[in-house]
């Protein structure tokens, strides 16, 4: 199999819900997502001949994923009373609700996802929200 990797960072705030740690309090990391696109045969005709993909593709893809969220409250549904919701849009925050809880596998299993939807074989996402620790979501 033929694997391309690819990475790229935003930076974002985040809190867990129900968890009893420094991490149930707002705060922000600097998110590195390292991509990899599979291949079981490289491309055989046209200007990707010999190729899994064109890497400009594949960089411009992971990176507008991470641009969707740099410098914005990744906020679990229904985590926050709506009345502090109003309150945050009202001051001009940018707000990303998500349908889950921000944890780095989550956030992993997230860009994968929408990676598929852009029409690319992922093969493994890695998400880093410290540089000593990441999460790795690949499926099974």
């Amino acid at each position: 199999m033929y694997e391309l990797k690819t990475e790229s960072a935003f930076d974002s705030a985040h809190f867990l819900t129900d968890y009893y740690g420094k991490c149930e309090n707002l705060h922000g990391h600097r998110w590195r997502v390292v991509a990899y696109i599979g291949a079981d045969a490289l491309q055989t005709e046209g200007t990707t001949k010999d190729m899994v993909m064109d890497f400009g593709v594949f960089k411009r893809c992971v990176r507008a994923l991470a641009e969707e969220l740099d410098h914005t409250f990744l906020i679990e549904e229904g985590s926050l009373a709506p009345q502090t919701l109003a309150c945050l849009e009202q001051e001009g925050f940018s707000l990303t609700l998500l349908p889950f809880r921000t944890t780095a596998e989550n956030l992993a299993r997230y860009f994968f996802e929408r990676m598929e939807a852009e029409g690319l074989r992922p093969s493994c996402v890695e998400m880093y929200e410290t540089p000593n620790n990441c999460a790795i979501y690949r499926p099974a």
